[in-house]
């Protein structure tokens, strides 16, 4: 039998004032069962009806739904939801299961896995469905959201758009990100990972490399290595934008291109977290909350978005 999703949305209005239009966000809030998703619901001041939506999906680790972690604070993705309204697009950005408001107490961290994150994905695309507000309904995915946005496209989608998404598999990037390692930790690492894409668990991590490959996060790791970005982005039946930006030390460009060989859009002086660099050592945007999103960035977007 069929689980039951029950969604109800609470709603806590607070007008913005910009540049150009006004816009408002309001607190939303996603039931399935036992888990609670929380996200921001942006829509233009003066939107007529059926609005465009785009659905933001945040990137890796503890990132929520304004792009901001622990660690650093840039407002990327919110800006981008600002920018996006001025346009005449709404969207709605959320923190995933287990990160920000989303967090679950006493989360057992072993069974979360990859489709789980596109299950919720799917599921925010039943919410906006119901309502009668909106009209054409894209994803965009922002680095590991990117991979999430595309396996939770569907027929229900109309549009899919990759914002400094992997062009390859996870385990051939981990393996990219750690050659710098001492060549011993190298080797322990790639043992691990290929174990891993074989599905199979290792029970001896050296301490030194327990926080990337702890026990309790290979399942996740396994469920997330057997997808391949580029195969995935082939089954789409749908338009879908590539973009990428040429500052990127996370995701370089050749991702983009595996992506959309014939159409990638490389964004000139932006970075992973779409602000503007001139040097990829730059990395004080990362924490600048005030440096606006680049520009050419939510022009790609929206043309895309509200093109017949």
């Amino acid at each position: 039998m069929k689980k039951v999703l029950f969604f109800f949305i609470l709603i806590c209005s607070t007008v913005f004032g910009q540049s150009k239009n006004d816009f408002t966000e309001s607190d939303i809030q996603l039931n399935k069962n036992q888990i609670k998703l929380f996200g921001t619901l942006c829509l233009p001041q003066n939107a007529k009806s059926k609005i465009p939506i785009v659905l933001l999906i945040s990137g890796s680790g503890p990132t929520d739904r304004n792009g901001n972690n622990n660690m650093m604070i840039n407002n990327s993705l919110k800006y981008l939801a600002h920018s996006l309204a001025e346009k005449g697009i709404a969207s709605i950005r959320y923190d995933k299961r287990g990160i920000g408001e989303s967090s679950i107490a006493n989360l057992d961290e072993s069974k979360l896995t990859f489709d789980d994150y596109v299950e919720d994905a799917r599921n925010w695309i039943t919410f906006i469905k119901k309502d009668k507000r909106f009209g054409s309904i894209s994803i965009a995915g922002h680095s590991e959201g990117s991979l999430i946005g595309m396996l939770a496209s569907s027929k229900n989608i109309d549009k899919f758009i990759s914002v400094s998404g992997a062009g390859e598999p996870i385990d051939q990037i981990l393996k990219k990100q750690l050659t710098q390692l001492p060549e011993q930790l190298k080797t322990e690492s790639y043992v691990i990972i290929d174990s891993l894409k074989n599905g199979n668990t290792v029970n001896n991590i050296n301490p030194n490399l327990s926080s990337l490959f702890r026990k309790s996060v290979q399942p996740y790791l396994i469920s997330w290595i057997k997808y391949n970005p580029v195969n995935e982005i082939n089954k789409l039946t749908i338009p879908f934008l590539v973009i990428q930006g040429d500052m990127d030390i996370q995701v370089d460009t050749e991702n983009a291109k595996n992506l959309s060989p014939k159409s990638a859009v490389i964004i000139k002086g932006m970075n992973h977290v779409l602000k503007n660099v001139t040097s990829k050592d730059d990395l004080s945007s990362y924490n600048n909350p005030e440096l606006p999103i680049n520009i050419e960035l939510v022009e790609v977007i929206s043309n895309f978005i509200l093109k017949n």
